[in-house]
C-alpha cells in the first residue's frame, strides 16, 4: 500500500476553512434552489404534475448510482498535481454545473406542449444533478481528508461547510420568496419569469464561489493513486458490510427526507395554508440564524465532548418532539408556525453540522479495517445516498401532494389547504425519528471507537 504524505505547505488555517466554505456555498446555490423550488416552479408556473416531477427525481437517481460511483473511481485513481489532486476538478466543472442549474427554470416554455416541458425538465435536470453536480462535488467532498489529516481540523472543515451551506440557505431560502412571488387575483403565486432571471443571478454567484474556494484551499495530504484492479465484487462486498458506511447513510437519507420536506413544504404551507409567502422569507432567516449563532459554534465544542454520534441522535429525536408539538398545537398564525420550524431546525441543525466529519470518520475507519485509503469511493457512495435522500423527500412531496388533491385548479381550497399543513408536520418527524433510530441502532462509530481509530492511523501513517 502507497504510504500517504504530507506536502510542505502552509499551515492549516482560517483560509482553509472560508475556502472549504465557499465551496458549498456554491454546491448550495444549485442544490438548495432545485430542493426548495423546483417542485414549485415545475407544478406552478410549468404545469407539470407534482407526481411526475417527483417521479423524475427519483429515478435521476439509478442514473447517480452509475456517475457518483464512476466519478469516486476516476478521483481515487487520479494523480495528485500541481494544485492536487482533488481541486482541479471544481476549476473544471464549476462553469457546467452552474449553466445547468440554470437552463432548469427556463418559464419561457410554459406555453409549450406538455411532452416538451417534460423532456426538457428530464434533461436539464439529469445534466445538472447526474452529471455536472457529481463531477464538482464529490471531488470536493473529497478534498477534506487532503486538507489536513487532523481529526479536528477536519471536524472545523465540517462546521464551515455547514456555514457555506447555511449563507446560500439564508441568501436563496430568505431572497427567493421575497423576489419570486407575486399577488394575482388575491392569490400568492410564484411567477415564472422572477424564477428564470433569479436561477440566472444564482448560477454566476456559484461560479464565483466555486473559484474561490480554488483559490483558497490547500491539499496538504497527498493521496496517492489507487491503482489497484477494479473488482466490482469486491468493492461491492466492502461496501455492504461497512457497518459505519451502512449507517451514516441510513441516517444521511433520513436526515434529508426531513430537512428537504420541510424546505419543500415551506413553499406550500406558507403561501396556501397561511396565505404569507413573507413567513416563508421570515422562516429562512430564522433558521439561518440559528445555525449560525447556535449550531456552528457549540456543533464542534459538544461533539468533541460527548461524542458525533451522541450529540446527532439527541438533537435528531428532539426536533422530532418539536413537530409532533406543532401538529398537536395547530398554529393559526403563520410565525407561531415558523417559530416551531426554526426550534426543529436547531435540531437537525448539530447533525448537519458535524455529517460531513462523520463521513471521514467513516473513511478512517474503513482504512484501519482494510489497509486502504479510498476517499473518492466511499464518499461517491455517500454522495449517492444523499441524492437519494433529496430524491425520496422530493418524490415523496410530490407524490403526497398528488394524493391530497393538489393542483393549480385546488391549490387555495381550505381543504386541500389543511392537508398541506398536516404533511408539513408529519413528514419531518417521521424523517427525524428515523435519524435517531438509524444513529443509535446502525452507526458504529462513537466518540470512543473515532479515538482509537485517529491513533492508530496516526502511529501506522509513522512508520
Amino acid at each position: 500500500m502507497a504510504e500517504i504524505s504530507t506536502r510542505s505547505e502552509a499551515p492549516f488555517g482560517m483560509r482553509d476553512k472560508i475556502g472549504y466554505m465557499f465551496g458549498d456555498f456554491g454546491n448550495d446555490f444549485t442544490f438548495i434552489l432545485s430542493s426548495s423550488f423546483m417542485l414549485k416552479f415545475y407544478t406552478d408556473v410549468m404545469g407539470i404534475d407534482a407526481a411526475v416531477v417527483g417521479l423524475l427525481m427519483m429515478a435521476a437517481r439509478f442514473v447517480d448510482a452509475v456517475t457518483d460511483v464512476t466519478m469516486g473511481q476516476i478521483v481515487d485513481r487520479s494523480r495528485p498535481a500541481k494544485d492536487g489532486k482533488f481541486k482541479p476538478w471544481i476549476k473544471r466543472m464549476c462553469g457546467p454545473v452552474a449553466v445547468a442549474s440554470f437552463l432548469i427554470y427556463q418559464s419561457g416554455f410554459a406555453n409549450m406542449a406538455y411532452g416538451f416541458k417534460v423532456f426538457w425538465m428530464v434533461v436539464t435536470y439529469i445534466l445538472w444533478g447526474s452529471i455536472f453536480y457529481t463531477a464538482v462535488n464529490i471531488p470536493y467532498g473529497s478534498m477534506a481528508s487532503a486538507i489536513s489529516a487532523d481529526p479536528k481540523d477536519r471536524a472545523e472543515l465540517s462546521t464551515w461547510r455547514t456555514i457555506g451551506a447555511t449563507l446560500a440557505g439564508l441568501v436563496i431560502g430568505v431572497g427567493t420568496p421575497v423576489f419570486a412571488y407575486e399577488t394575482v387575483n388575491g392569490n400568492t403565486v410564484l411567477s415564472g419569469v422572477r424564477m428564470t432571471a433569479i436561477a440566472g443571478v444564482f448560477a454566476v454567484l456559484a461560479i464565483v464561489c466555486y473559484l474561490l474556494c480554488f483559490k483558497l484551499v490547500r491539499e496538504r495530504v497527498e493521496v496517492p493513486a489507487n491503482r489497484e484492479r477494479i473488482r466490482i465484487g469486491k468493492l461491492m462486498k466492502s461496501l455492504v458490510t461497512n457497518r459505519a458506511l451502512l449507517g451514516i447513510i441510513a441516517a444521511a437519507v433520513a436526515l434529508l427526507l426531513a430537512m428537504l420536506t420541510m424546505q419543500g413544504m415551506s413553499g406550500y404551507v406558507f403561501p396556501n395554508f397561511y396565505g404569507n409567502a413573507a413567513a416563508q422569507s421570515v422562516s429562512s432567516m430564522t433558521s439561518s440564524i440559528i445555525m449560525l449563532l447556535v449550531c456552528a459554534p457549540f456543533a464542534a465544542k459538544l461533539s468533541a465532548r460527548f461524542g458525533k454520534k451522541e450529540l446527532s441522535a439527541a438533537s435528531s429525536a428532539a426536533a422530532a418532539v418539536v413537530y409532533l408539538v406543532c401538529l398537536a398545537v395547530h398554529p393559526k398564525n403563520a410565525f407561531v408556525y415558523v417559530g416551531f420550524f426554526t426550534v426543529a431546525y436547531a435540531g437537525l441543525g448539530f447533525f448537519n453540522t458535524v455529517i460531513w466529519a462523520m463521513i471521514t470518520d467513516v473513511i478512517d475507519d474503513a482504512e484501519v479495517r482494510n489497509g486502504v485509503r479510498e476517499d473518492g469511493t466511499i464518499y461517491s457512495v455517500y454522495s449517492f445516498a444523499r441524492k437519494l435522500g433529496q430524491a425520496l423527500s422530493a418524490g415523496l412531496t410530490g407524490a403526497l401532494l398528488t394524493m391530497i388533491g393538489y393542483s393549480q385548479a385546488t391549490a387555495f381550497d381550505p381543504e386541500i389547504t389543511e392537508r398541506i399543513f398536516k404533511l408539513s408536520c408529519i413528514a419531518p418527524v417521521i424523517g427525524f425519528a428515523l435519524v435517531a433510530i438509524c444513529l443509535i441502532f446502525i452507526y458504529p462509530l462513537n466518540k470512543r471507537r473515532v479515538e482509537e481509530n485517529a491513533a492508530i492511523l496516526a502511529d501506522r501513517h509513522k512508520r
